[in-house]
């Protein structure tokens, strides 16, 4: 495919904040893993933007860049980071608390994570029942609290030097919320923060500060927020970045690999049962029904969008998909999924694949933080506006434009990640069609 016209991408100058509602296990791991790598200490396993290559050209050609050097992305050495939590203590403090990381390297880092301190978090126990903290924001509504969190927001780039902003929601997940009458348009959206609305989230609350103030925001939980049409709406009039839902970790990023296998070979399955364990703050949270449903619907839509009963009926009408949380304190942030699924072949043979995923949590989850932070900072100066859907590669749930069918199979995501990071960079678009190689001419899509 010929080249494309070159976006103007303005330069990564200056400093970046990376802003976090939710100064927990995942954040404080970011964090902390981020000044541990700028040190030497260690290297940014799992983080795309850091370790990555994509190819340019034919195969012949040989020719792979570093992702970070194929594209201006903000350097570790320009992050400053920042955030929100309920509760008082610093990063330092914090992450010896989440204990996912061990204590002498936790100290190692006691200088630069001391100095993170976390501002008055917007919070409701209408939406999060399981925990409570007192570094909490009060105001005489919720448009009052937007505007407390875009005072922060301008303080701390002032305070800290920063040139720019991204916010990428690291806290916990809160009661299922269903789209109201109130979230359908901005300006009914505007009207329920004046009134106290009572279905408008804390988490919607920090995304229409973020989208005030020109900030791109990437919804890390299953939370309802740039899922609304009334944020959507906002990002789109403030051109600003938003992406979402539930970073893609542990059991669904194995869902998002052996679903799409069994499907691409035309295997059945009658049954695809996942529980999970599970003993963080997460867990805590996860084990209110009402927060767990929210998670429910995050984590089971990708099997019915890879699995399309419509499409193959003789394969997938009646699966029996069961998922489970069930939080147990002693296991902490290593989380352990089991999966079974039963399977069915050539004439029906029943087969069964079972799966034993010992993960750690926040080990996963903080390189998918880095790379969003970095990537909707990209598409802020490359001037992309609204929903990213280039970046579902990190979701169990990604937005899409209403109408259209989220993509799951991770091996087609990653292939719209990288088409996408060649666009921006006026290379060829790759179809791995590769029949040029064998004497057929493909024309303009070669």
């Amino acid at each position: 495919m010929a080249p494309n016209k070159p976006l103007n991408i303005a330069p990564a100058k200056g400093k970046l904040a990376i802003l976090t509602p939710g100064m927990g296990a995942v954040a404080t791991t970011l964090y902390a893993g981020v000044e541990a790598v700028k040190r030497g200490i260690a290297k940014p396993i799992g983080s795309y933007t850091q370790m990555g290559q994509v190819r340019l050209g034919k195969r012949t050609e040989n020719r792979y860049k570093k992702v970070n050097e194929l594209v201006p992305l903000a350097g570790l050495d320009d992050i400053v980071f920042g955030g929100w939590d309920i509760f008082p203590q610093n990063a330092y403090e914090a992450a010896k608390h989440a204990q996912v990381l061990e204590k002498d390297l936790v100290e190692q880092l006691k200088e630069p994570l001391s100095k993170i301190k976390p501002m008055a978090a917007v919070f409701d126990k209408d939406f999060i029942k399981r925990i409570d903290g007192p570094n909490v924001k009060t105001g005489k509504n919720k448009m009052d609290l937007a505007e407390q969190l875009r005072a922060d927001i301008r303080n701390f780039l002032k305070e800290n030097g920063c040139d720019r902003a991204v916010m990428v929601w690291c806290a916990s997940t809160e009661v299922y919320t269903p789209a109201t009458e109130v979230h359908q348009s901005l300006k009914s959206f505007e009207e329920g923060l004046r009134n106290n609305d009572p279905s408008i989230s804390p988490s919607q609350i920090y995304t229409y500060a973020a989208l005030k103030e020109r900030v791109p925001y990437a919804n890390g939980s299953p939370n309802v927020s740039v899922e609304m049409p009334c944020l959507q709406e906002l990002a789109q009039e403030m051109a600003t970045p938003i992406c979402g839902s539930d970073f893609k970790t542990g059991q669904t990023l194995i869902k998002t690999v052996i679903a799409p296998g069994l499907r691409n070979r035309q295997l059945g399955v009658a049954g695809w049962y996942s529980t999970n364990i599970l003993g963080n703050r997460d867990g805590e949270v996860l084990d209110d029904p009402g927060s767990f449903k929210a998670k429910e619907v995050s984590k089971s839509g990708v099997l019915t969008d890879i699995f399309s009963a419509e499409r193959y009926p003789d394969l997938y009408s009646n699966i029996c998909h069961v998922v489970r949380i069930n939080y147990y304190p002693p296991r902490g942030d290593n989380k352990e999924g089991w999966d079974n699924i039963d399977i069915f072949g050539w004439l029906g043979y029943p087969m069964q694949i079972k799966i034993n995923f010992l993960c750690r949590d926040s080990i996963l989850a903080a390189p998918i933080v880095l790379d969003l932070a970095l990537f909707m900072d990209l598409a802020g100066r490359a001037g992309m506006r609204g929903i990213q859907e280039w970046l579902s590669f990190y979701f169990k749930a990604p937005v899409v434009k209403p109408g259209l069918t989220p993509e799951h199979d991770l091996s087609v995501q990653l292939l719209k990640l990288e088409n996408t990071l060649r666009f921006f960079t006026n290379e060829e678009l790759i179809n791995h069609l590769g029949l040029t190689y064998y004497g057929v001419d493909e024309g303009e899509n070669a």
